[in-house]
């Protein structure tokens, strides 16, 4: 499906996994946040990726937030669910789970396997997109994963299955640009790392992007004026940017510091008090929780035309 047919695209916000002060998922601020991405315009929904600390949930606790993101979202806009599991039984199952609550597509992550060869990562892959009744999209971050596929295997995988329309990226834009331009345009393609570059995200020909939703008001104005053609809107667009890139950089120093400070950033906007983690984590310094505290009142106050 070339991305011009495909209905997948803009600023889909990957929730946070909040707990509560028992360690268990905190099903008030689940929703709260749910709610936050849809009022600030999001275009889709996505649940259960790196942000998510997919890692640190027990299968139980996937299903949780698989089922609590499909009541919250309540089909008002396309929910996008992230795929853990190192079998292709296991993501099956999955993707089943995640077509059954209301689920409109999944990205599936690489298995956590030693010394995954591309050749497996391949097979696995496609036998989920044989199975899978939604539409699939694989997660291709080796940087923050450890594994990636390439070019070559990603068409392969494009060339095979019909499922497969969507690339989750995680990557700089010089990076993202070159995967668009050898599978020739066929694949949707979002990159994540927190809407860092999106202006020029969006001028290689990135469908969309996958950010955490503290900044999500401001990434979706951002996309809808890049998407205008019209020279002032554009220059809005990068205005609109640079006032917020101190605060992605500041979140997207690690995947450590982003559950930390980007999760508490939200919080703080969406009437939280209270963040509690799950260790393994970064501890919030004083001195952190002062900078996020600047950043959130930023993103409270930004000036959208």
């Amino acid at each position: 499906m070339p991305p011009s047919e495909n209905p997948f695209h803009g600023i889909y916000p990957m929730v946070y996994a909040f707990f509560d002060r028992h360690g268990r998922l905190d099903r008030t601020a689940m929703r709260l946040q749910v709610e936050s991405c849809i009022a600030a315009g999001a275009h889709g929904v996505a649940a259960l990726g790196l942000a998510t600390e997919v890692d640190k949930l027990s299968l139980a606790e996937r299903h949780q937030v698989l089922e609590w993101a499909a009541a919250d979202v309540a089909g008002r806009v396309p929910l996008a669910i992230t795929v853990f599991g190192d079998t292709a039984e296991e993501q099956i199952d999955f993707v089943t789970a995640a077509a059954r609550a209301g689920a409109d597509w999944v990205i599936l992550q690489p298995p956590r396997i030693d010394k995954l060869s591309e050749r497996d990562c391949s097979a696995l892959f496609g036998a989920v997109m044989k199975a899978s009744p939604l539409p699939v999209g694989i997660q291709n971050a080796p940087e923050f994963l450890g594994f990636g596929l390439s070019a070559d295997a990603i068409e392969a995988l494009r060339r095979d299955h019909d499922s497969f329309i969507v690339l989750k990226g995680e990557g700089p834009v010089v990076q993202i640009e070159r995967v668009i331009d050898a599978t020739a345009g066929q694949l949707a393609v979002f990159n994540g790392r927190n809407g860092l570059e999106l202006p020029d995200n969006l001028r290689a020909g990135c469908a969309g992007i996958i950010p955490t939703p503290e900044s999500c008001r401001a990434q979706v104005r951002i996309y809808e004026l890049m998407q205008s053609g019209r020279a002032e809107d554009e220059a809005e667009a990068e205005r609109l940017y640079r006032e917020i890139l101190p605060v992605l950089v500041f979140a997207m120093q690690s995947l450590e510091c982003l559950h930390c400070y980007g999760k508490r950033m939200l919080a703080w906007n969406i009437g939280l008090d209270e963040v509690y983690d799950r260790s393994p984590c970064l501890q919030p310094s004083p001195f952190g929780l002062d900078c996020a505290k600047r950043h959130a009142q930023t993103l409270r106050h930004l000036h959208l035309q």
